[in-house]
């Protein structure tokens, strides 16, 4: 199972051709009067794609069996395109511009704009090093340790792995625990050299910003500094939030044979914070893209300054040959304008918020089914008509990866093609330990193997691979009945077991399905 898919920037990623990188100040730049030409264009372009903008809307949801999605256009310091499309659930009531959606990834951007606020106020620096602000805070290179900054929290190039530790979180590890973990992950890259997309940076971002604002939790800062003055009153952070709004949706899971509902779960995304917790609805993200657009100003009021949120955008990781990450954002040239876009992605909804600063215009896209590709497809699609760049398909493209993913998918945990002898299990039982899960007991029983997280409670089944292998699967008993329907029947990863010097069983090491990430366990 990718748990990565679920709050990527990266999987999904535009066609356009990059011009050289500008920096970020420059990109917010315009004289007033090319502006308010500008508005007038962009505002007759936006009621122009409208009805294009509908049949494309609504077959792209028909194509990925999306039951609701809602679209928001801002221009001329106003939302001035708003609509929601399809159910809130298969059957059930019209999604509106008030409907409630995760917005996963999204969110990394306000955790972004939280540490410019604090910045702006004397509370933070862009270039402490983060064992100052965090005594707790370790590495498994000391090195790294001891230069890791406020301005790497955010900016994807830890030297970590992909959606390192992510899985710790799924199978019930509070944040403390995964920030903790950062010490045993092995790195795959020398420090600030390559893009590894994570989460667990992101927990300790928000522990930092809290601190330095003497508040309980980040959430608190969010609401104060943005939510209250952006009017944003429909937005909210918890599992509990969204179920008590009256109008949400429901979400789904993406499967090529049509979408499935499932429940929400407070283990994901809300487990992992700032990195994707926010709900909200496209009325409540007008403002915050007005926010953006206007550099940091919302109805005449400064709410974070131009310069240190241009700071968040300033690109600081090349992705590929056509991307940069900034923090919380992605940063890209089009043949037409740059692009400042993020998307996000949970277990079942989707999302995409995009603009192009110098043109006036940004994009909001929300909907309730898992992101394997639809809101950015529809994201990308409408910026390309509102800034006159290829027509692309690019719905039809996204549907085609995402079902060669979903395939690609499926063969994790499937029997080798060679197939080994029946593994003997009873040797397999006894007791196990581990630096970041710790504690973990193997039994067997009539339905063979299965391995109990003590810390966390999670149960995981062993299906034997033969030689000793195993694919790995969540069982959706007790607080890990949601998580388990929403990830669906696909094993989370691989254990293998390993004989030691005396023959005996020495140990396993958990293999994540997500990123190879390993955890060894020893035997006690």
């Amino acid at each position: 199972m990718n748990f990565g898919r679920f709050f990527d920037a990266t999987r999904f990623v535009f066609a356009w051709r990059r011009a050289l990188p500008l920096l970020a100040a420059l990109i917010f730049w315009m004289p007033q009067a090319q502006i308010a030409r500008a508005d007038q264009g962009m505002e007759m372009r936006v009621r122009d794609l409208a009805i294009r903008l509908d049949a494309y809307v609504t077959k792209g949801m028909k194509d990925f069996d999306n039951p609701g999605a809602a679209v928001g256009i801002v221009t001329s310091d106003k939302l001035y395109f708003l609509k929601g499309y399809g159910v809130r659930k298969k059957g059930g009531e019209p999604v509106d511009t008030k409907t409630v959606f995760q917005i996963g990834s999204t969110t990394k951007a306000f955790l972004a704009t939280t540490m410019a606020i604090a910045a702006d106020r004397g509370k933070l620096d862009w270039n402490a090093r983060i064992v100052d602000l965090d005594d707790a805070f370790e590495m498994k290179d000391p090195w790294v340790t001891r230069e890791f900054r406020v301005s790497d929290l955010l900016a994807q190039h830890s030297s970590m792995p992909p959606s390192a530790n992510d899985l710790m979180g799924i199978l019930g590890v509070e944040q403390a625990g995964m920030v903790r973990a950062m010490r045993f992950v092995e790195p795959v890259s020398s420090f600030r050299s390559a893009f590894a997309y994570t989460n667990v940076t992101h927990m300790l971002a928000q522990r930092i910003v809290a601190r330095q604002f003497s508040a309980t939790d980040w959430d608190s800062v969010v609401r104060k500094e943005i939510f209250e003055p952006l009017g944003m009153q429909n937005s909210s952070f918890t599992a509990e939030a969204i179920q008590a709004a009256p109008n949400h949706t429901e979400g789904y899971r993406w499967t090529p044979q049509g979408s499935v509902e499932v429940p929400f779960t407070p283990l994901f995304p809300y487990g992992f914070g700032a990195a994707g917790a926010i709900n909200s609805t496209i009325e409540d993200l007008g403002p915050w893209v007005r926010l953006h657009l206007a550099n940091g100003k919302f109805e005449g009021r400064e709410i974070v300054s131009a310069k240190n949120l241009a700071v968040t955008k300033t690109p600081r990781t090349g992705m590929n040959e056509t991307l940069t990450y900034a923090m919380g954002w992605v940063i890209q040239s089009t043949p037409n304008g740059r692009i400042v876009w993020h998307n996000g992605g949970t277990t079942a909804y989707g999302a995409f918020i995009g603009m192009a600063p110098d043109k006036d215009v940004g994009v909001i896209v929300l909907t309730n089914e898992t992101n394997v590709g639809l809101p950015d497809a529809l994201g990308e699609w409408i910026l390309d008509r509102l800034l006159g760049n290829p027509e692309i398909d690019h719905v039809a493209e996204r549907l085609k990866t995402a079902r060669a993913g979903y395939q690609q998918e499926e063969k994790v945990g499937s029997p080798p093609a060679v197939r080994q002898p029946a593994t003997v299990l009873a040797p397999l039982a006894g007791d196990y330990v581990n630096d970041s899960f710790g504690h973990a007991k193997v039994s067997e029983d009539g339905a063979g193997l299965s391995v109990g997280i003590l810390a966390t409670g999670a149960k995981l089944k062993l299906a034997d691979q033969g030689g000793q292998a195993f694919a790995i699967t969540l069982v959706p008993e007790g607080r890990f009945q949601g998580i388990a329907e929403n990830l669906g029947p696909t094993p989370i990863g691989i254990a293998q077991f390993e004989v030691d010097q005396s023959g005996g069983i020495g140990g396993f090491t958990f293999i994540s399905g997500d990123n190879g990430q390993k955890y060894p366990f020893m035997r006690k």
